[in-house]
């Protein structure tokens, strides 16, 4: 059986690290915003190349507090892609705000930059990118719409550690970016968390202080905020992680290479461009028959995923409001329908992948 993932499995390299720091932290019994948080913050914004790196308690809360940052208007529209993730689209919802959905580029799976100034309006206040399956966007002509239309950028970071555009890493091209460390990443926890990379130190410092109760000092409350604290713990799991993460990228890209190379072209493949650096935390191929062969692999002993299955305009949570109606997504709904994620993880050997490829090519 070749498995999507096994976390088990995952993290035993780290076990004994895990143990030898987990008595140092019982023995400390400083449990909230502590110092390994403090620690994993200066060590993430150094290998971000982020000046500041703020940790929350989980993706979502990673983007909903970087959209509080800015205090919009309630109502305000916020332009994101129509492939995301739901919690990308709830993050602005939780933030009052309106999601306006663009079309990603079939080619990239990312929005798509020349359809985002046909969404714009004069309530249009930021435009929150998300780098899908840990490819960037193409920054450069977003940042440009960005500015001549004065908007605020949002970077959705949840799969993209240390993905790369023109050798510049992901969370730093707008004004935030929101990083998710859920167990699945390249770089995950052992439970939920979250960070904020920025560069601006005044939104640096209000995120400190939304995380925390609207609070730097205990019981003086200077602005209105949330309990979304990155666990100390969870920070402890982190740090010893973190110094692995170059290489378990390297390694899915070994892997990734192996599928583009070996896989027949019936299958269409992840494009491939000289200016960014993809750390595949989703290896994702399409094919018409999708559903077909996720039971043939299913049937062949090869686990694998689907990311995702339903478009984010399409889930019921959304019948019965006023966000998506009667708006289509033709490009979005072709990717969801015919998306397939295949194993790419630190515990596949080259030869696991041989094998799915193998088994694919008979298909």
């Amino acid at each position: 059986m070749i498995e999507y993932e096994n976390l088990s499995k995952l993290n035993k390299p780290f076990f004994n690290s895990f143990n030898q720091e987990f008595e140092i932290f019982l023995n400390k019994g400083w449990f909230i915003l502590g110092e390994n948080v403090q620690q994993f913050e200066i060590n993430f914004a150094k290998y971000n190349q982020s000046n500041y790196f703020v940790g929350v308690a989980n993706g979502l809360d990673a983007l909903t507090i970087s959209l509080k940052i800015f205090d919009f208007e309630i109502g305000s529209e916020v332009i994101v892609p129509s492939n995301t993730y739901i919690a990308t689209i709830l993050a602005i919802i939780n933030s009052g705000l309106k999601p306006i959905l663009v079309e990603p580029d079939i080619n990239t799976y990312n929005i798509d930059p020349l359809l985002i100034e046909d969404a714009i309006t004069d309530k249009t206040v930021a435009i929150l990118v998300v780098h899908l399956y840990g490819k960037c966007c193409e920054m450069d002509k977003i940042i440009e719409i960005a500015k001549l239309h004065n908007l605020k950028i949002v970077e959705d970071c949840a799969q993209s550690h240390g993905a790369m555009y023109n050798n510049q890493k992901s969370g730093t091209f707008g004004d935030m970016g929101a990083f998710s460390f859920y167990p699945t990443k390249n770089l995950g926890a052992l439970g939920d968390a979250g960070g904020i990379s920025t560069n601006n130190e005044l939104f640096y410092n209000k995120a400190k202080k939304i995380r925390n109760y609207g609070s730097e000092k205990k019981y003086y409350n200077e602005i209105i905020g949330v309990n979304s604290r990155l666990d100390e713990i969870q920070a402890v799991f982190l740090n010893i992680k973190l110094k692995f993460l170059d290489e378990i990228t390297a390694h899915k890209r070994s892997l990734a290479k192996l599928y583009i190379k070996y896989l027949k072209e019936d299958y269409i493949k992840p494009q491939v461009k000289e200016n960014q650096f993809d750390v595949y935390h989703i290896f994702n191929i399409r094919h018409p028959k999708r559903d077909l062969l996720k039971k043939y692999l299913f049937d062949n002993n090869i686990i694998t995923e689907i990311h995702y299955p339903v478009t984010p305009s399409d889930q019921n949570a959304f019948k019965n409001t006023n966000y998506f109606n009667n708006l289509h997504f033709p490009i979005s709904k072709l990717i969801h329908d015919t998306t397939l994620s295949l194993p790419i993880s630190y515990i596949h050997s080259e030869n696991d992948i041989l094998k799915v490829i193998e088994i694919m090519n008979k298909f």
